[in-house]
């Protein structure tokens, strides 16, 4: 038992490792993303249209594949380093879904906090700091959860590419290694998930409280 706690932990600290990069780096790029979908600049609008919506539209296993073994479509070696690859397309695919929560909110501001700015004589980027930003990060906490947490469990599907030892990717070791029946490192595996996806509620929870003062 404490062998298979010592092999889930260790998986685990992979997952959380992988899920850190990715929210790190996908929630600036989807806030670039969402201004690109609101650019005035109609070819930039729409190539960022068309690009989120393949994202969107095809399955995260399918860009895992894509990212890891796509350069071979144009001569060049494969990316060998797998969880490189898996942290590339993580990211790519959820800037696009936090692109589209970001423009929402954004856009769900009227414009007449927008006018109020400049009549004070703030400049757009004070107006979006101080004014906007604020009031977009309380209508998008709700969505943005469901897809931090769905985050959690989307890791599982590193394992795919192979070299990544996640916390699933574990249970099937320790099963190899002790002939174990492969469901009860899996059940320890679900404790992990429920455990940390608990903790992402409660934190999410107190931030909407935090928050409570807007009223929107």
């Amino acid at each position: 038992m404490a062998e298979l706690l010592v092999q889930l932990a260790q998986g685990f600290l992979v997952t959380l490792e992988l899920f850190a990069l990715t929210l790190v780096l996908a929630l600036p790029l989807g806030l670039l993303f969402a201004f690109g979908l609101m650019s005035r600049f109609r070819p930039v609008r729409w190539v960022m249209k068309v690009f989120v919506w393949i994202i969107r539209g095809t399955p995260l296993m399918l860009q895992l594949f894509i990212v890891c073994y796509g350069p071979a479509l144009f001569g060049l070696s494969a990316i060998r380093n797998s969880f490189l690859a898996a942290v590339i397309a993580f990211v790519i695919n959820y800037a696009c879904y936090f692109a589209v929560i970001y423009r929402g909110g954004i856009e769900s501001i009227s414009k007449g906090q927008y006018e109020a700015g400049q009549v004070l004589g703030m400049t757009g980027a004070q107006i979006f700091s101080r004014i906007v930003l604020l009031q977009v990060i309380k209508r998008i906490l709700a969505p943005m959860s469901n897809e931090v947490i769905t985050l959690v469990k989307d890791t599982s599907l590193a394992n795919t590419l192979g070299g990544i030892v996640e916390i699933i990717a574990a249970t099937k070791e320790v099963t190899g290694a002790t002939g174990m029946p492969l469901i009860y490192p899996l059940l320890g595996a679900g404790v992990f998930f429920l455990a940390f996806i608990g903790l992402l509620t409660l934190l999410f929870g107190y931030l909407e409280k935090r928050l409570g003062y807007f009223k929107v």
